[in-house]
């Protein structure tokens, strides 16, 4: 009888588990982290939260929350607020020594390595884009449209 008991038990706290590490991103109430990368076809893209690669990203935080953006990409990225309450941008790192000469403001990705971190203190529907710039490297190669990042925050 014990061992009939353990094995539903060992599934309920292997579940609970599950759902434990998962449910603050599915809720919307964690620190979400996208990184944009070059490739091949499309040029560019980004990655939420470590998931798969893409133009296009969606996203829910509560408000007060964060959103933290890493330019790992051969090219600068312009942050662009396309509509949407006001936020407030904040630089984290500047970056590695390839990309644009200069002091720029947290909106600038402008070098590899650079992020910025973007705070939600309204609810509401925020669009984001970005302005690629050149490639800070000769010769890279890309097949098909560049792709435009877009990115979707609601926040609650």
């Amino acid at each position: 009888m014990k061992t009939k008991r353990t094995i539903p038990l060992l599934t309920l706290l292997v579940l609970a588990g599950v759902l434990a590490t998962f449910a603050p991103a599915a809720s919307g109430s964690s620190q979400a982290s996208l990184v944009i990368r070059h490739q091949t076809r499309g040029c560019h893209s980004w990655s939420l939260n470590g998931g798969a690669y893409g133009a296009n990203q969606a996203l829910a935080v509560t408000r007060g929350r964060s959103v933290s953006i890493t330019n790992n990409d051969v090219m600068p990225h312009q942050l662009i607020k396309t509509s949407g309450p006001a936020v407030t941008y904040t630089r984290l790192a500047s970056g590695g020594m390839m990309g644009l000469k200069g002091t720029f403001p947290p909106t600038m990705l402008a070098h590899m390595g650079s992020s910025s971190k973007i705070t939600f203190t309204k609810a509401g529907v925020y669009r984001f884009t970005t302005k690629p710039g050149e490639d800070y490297m000769q010769g890279i190669k890309t097949v098909g449209d560049d792709n435009v990042l877009k990115l979707t925050v609601t926040v609650k």
